[in-house]
């Protein structure tokens, strides 16, 4: 049942604290590379209606916050479920995927950053957490 509670809690805190690392990703980003005038990046509606302004580096960003803030909310995870990384992983990287394929209705984007961002932003990037922490489990027990 232990087990279980922190499974629950790791996917949550996962979720905060990859959404968080996702925000700030795309913050950073949008002061980089501003995006045209007339676009508020952070309104759904602005982008809908200017979305044909941006240009491909102005997905650069969001790309890095969508793979970023997953691989960071899996790593999370996977520190507070310890015995269970590979769910908690998995369970984060859903949660992100059906971020990303909401994003896909309600976002304009070219084809190419949706394909790109939902192939490779996700379910790679808990795959990805998952052998690092399982790396770093392992050096710790070969230096404890």
């Amino acid at each position: 049942m232990k087990s279980t509670l922190k499974l629950v809690f790791g996917l949550f805190v996962g979720a905060a604290g990859g959404a968080i690392v996702n925000m700030g990703l795309i913050v950073v980003g949008s002061e980089l590379i501003p995006a045209p005038a007339g676009i508020d990046v952070t309104s759904t509606e602005s982008l809908a209606a200017s979305g044909h302004l941006l240009e491909p580096q102005h997905f650069v960003f969001p790309l890095l916050a969508h793979a970023g803030g997953t691989l960071a909310g899996c790593l999370i995870a996977c520190m507070i479920a310890r015995h269970r990384p590979r769910a908690s992983a998995i369970g984060v990287g859903c949660i992100f995927l059906a971020g990303g394929i909401a994003n896909v209705f309600m976002i304009p984007a070219p084809v190419w950053f949706i394909a790109l961002d939902l192939v490779l932003a996700y379910l790679p990037m808990a795959f990805l957490a998952m052998m690092i922490f399982q790396r770093l489990e392992m050096s710790k027990g070969s230096s404890a």
